[in-house]
């Protein structure tokens, strides 16, 4: 019998509130017209109400972020919610906004995404599985566009569409890499004009991107007018308005767009809502719930997915830049053991203690900081604490963050909850409260395409340079040519290096950053530039979690961790 509980033994454990409870902590009216419940401990809350908060103050905004992951694991999510608890512990109004896990990694590689341990968003199985249905309402659009772009072209093709310059592809929710590249509309002339198609995974779609940068239902519809569906012969762009595709597609967008609340284990408010990929998209929830929980606490708690190089740059660059959010403080998590995995040790060798592997490996923690201090933000470390940890290898870390004047917490928040990151809170509060606003992009609008993808390389994942064929460096000045010159980038990459290599670890200098593709993404407002050897539809690994996930005897899911 296993040491720890499970996470879903824990999850199962939770004495949670009913959901009006909850909203009621945040002056969430218990009122129809204020919010829907769904089940005793799931609401969203409505769009009409969200109006009434315009005038309120906002509070503080923290982001957390971290390390460049590996399988050794760090924690970000875990310490969101561990955060979040522990302000409240310390009498501060918190609420913690995370994305939808998507079903893909769930049942892939890592068999849920809602915390760990005593650090954990509930309903677990819930959050993990179909939720609110968010995601199924987000890919239902996706591929209504698509299926009235084959209609269009079926019965008559009025707007010239060139079926080799359709850009925009199908969406499910789900890794499946067969369907990277399909044909569609075989057998005959029934079905319509045979063509090459694919599909990406949910969290990469445009659809998603639109979902979580939109300001409120009217801004959603616009900017899914404005995406980029086709070119015709003579290349002039096609958009979804030119379908009339924008109304039905926001219809079935309508009760999604709604932030969705439920609650962490030690009943404190959470809004849980959008979920794109940081590898492959903007990695950020939706604007939507970040503003709605900055006006209704004193604190908030956000996340951006993988490390900072991915998830911190564009929550900045895109997120903030298209919403006007500004972070206060920005919390980089850090786990002793990833720390060594980064300085070479292998995953079944790191629970010996090894100063020398950590020593090397703590240069992964020293750029990101530097990376995040680039922005004009204060930054603090949390320590996701192991009970393998050394006391040596504790020391050895605050040591070093101490002498590069970064404040830092030991946290223990995974077997203690919110009691685990009062000091953290406590740290948090300080740099909020006398932090100066020096907040800045790490690039201006009005720079080149291509001289903000250098920026990024060069400054960020510290390249030597860029290589991008005519081709790609053609597309580029197209794009600035009809407008799109001043959209900020999102670069697809491998989360696990600072450069394309997932086996490079560290903190790599020189390497070349190679851009195999860039699509224009005009409804999101920014263009995707795909580096590597990055899928936007991933694959399951040998052995999925899904192997592991089964309903027990007594009716209970088992296998999500």
């Amino acid at each position: 019998m296993s040491k720890f509980k499970s996470d879903i033994e824990i999850a199962r454990e939770a004495k949670m509130k009913p959901i009006q409870e909850i909203l009621n902590g945040i002056d969430v009216p218990d009122k129809p017209e204020a919010y829907s419940p769904i089940g005793r401990y799931m609401a969203k809350i409505k769009s009409s109400y969200l109006e009434t908060l315009k005038d309120k103050k906002n509070g503080k905004l923290v982001l957390v972020t971290a390390i460049t992951p590996t399988p050794a694991g760090e924690g970000k999510t875990t310490t969101s919610v561990g955060l979040c608890d522990g302000l409240n512990k310390i009498g501060k109004k918190t609420i913690v906004c995370l994305r939808e896990p998507s079903l893909g990694p769930s049942f892939g590689m890592k068999g849920g995404a809602a915390g760990g341990g005593y650090a954990q968003v509930v309903p677990m199985e819930q959050i993990n599985l179909h939720f609110t249905g968010d995601f199924h309402a987000i890919t239902s659009a996706h591929n209504l566009l698509s299926a009235l772009i084959d209609n269009h072209i079926y019965w008559g093709n009025k707007l010239s569409i060139d079926i080799r310059r359709i850009v925009w592809k199908r969406a499910i929710d789900m890794n499946d890499r067969s369907l990277r590249s399909i044909v569609v509309d075989l057998g005959g002339i029934a079905n319509g004009f045979p063509r090459q198609d694919g599909f990406d995974i949910s969290v990469a779609s445009e659809i998603m991107a639109i979902f979580c940068l939109a300001k409120d239902l009217n801004d959603l519809e616009e900017r899914i007018g404005n995406i980029t569906i086709a070119y015709t012969r003579e290349k002039k762009p096609i958009y979804a308005k030119d379908l009339k595709a924008q109304g039905p597609m926001t219809v079935l967008l309508k009760d999604a767009i709604r932030p969705n609340v439920t609650q962490t284990l030690e009943n404190n408010p959470a809004i849980i809502h959008g979920g794109p990929f940081a590898n492959i998209a903007h990695g950020c929830n939706s604007v939507i719930a970040t503003k709605t929980a900055l006006k209704l606490s004193d604190y908030v708690i956000t996340e951006a997915g993988f490390g900072a190089d991915l998830g911190a740059e564009k929550f900045i660059d895109i997120k903030c830049r298209k919403s006007g959010l500004r972070p206060d403080c920005v919390v980089i998590v850090a786990t002793i053991r990833a720390l060594k995995m980064h300085g070479g040790v292998k995953k079944d060798e790191l629970k010996n203690e090894n100063l020398d592997a950590l020593k090397k490996g703590i240069v992964n923690l020293e750029r990101h900081i530097n990376n995040t201090r680039k922005f004009g933000l204060p930054v603090a470390v949390a320590i996701n604490h192991f009970a393998t940890d050394s006391e040596k290898e504790v020391n050895f870390l605050v040591d070093f963050c101490e002498n590069f004047g970064v404040a830092i917490s030991l946290c223990t928040h995974w077997s203690n909850g919110g009691e685990g990151t009062k000091d953290l809170a406590n740290t948090v509060v300080k740099i909020c409260e006398k932090s100066k606003n020096t907040f800045k992009f790490l690039y201006e609008d009005k720079l080149p395409l291509f001289k903000k993808i250098e920026k990024i390389a060069q400054e960020i994942y510290r390249a030597s340079e860029v290589v991008a064929d005519t081709k790609i460096r053609e597309q580029l000045k197209d794009f600035e040519s009809k407008g799109f010159g001043n959209l900020p980038i999102c670069v697809a990459k491998t989360q696990y290096s600072f450069s394309t290599d997932p086996n490079l670890k560290g903190a790599p200098n020189g390497h070349v950053l190679p851009v195999r593709e860039v699509m224009l993404s005009s409804g999101a407002q920014f263009i995707v530039v795909i580096c590597g050897s990055i899928m936007t539809m991933p694959g399951l690994p040998k052995v999925p979690a899904a192997e592991s996930i089964k309903i027990n005897k007594d009716g209970e899911v088992e296998g999500l961790f």
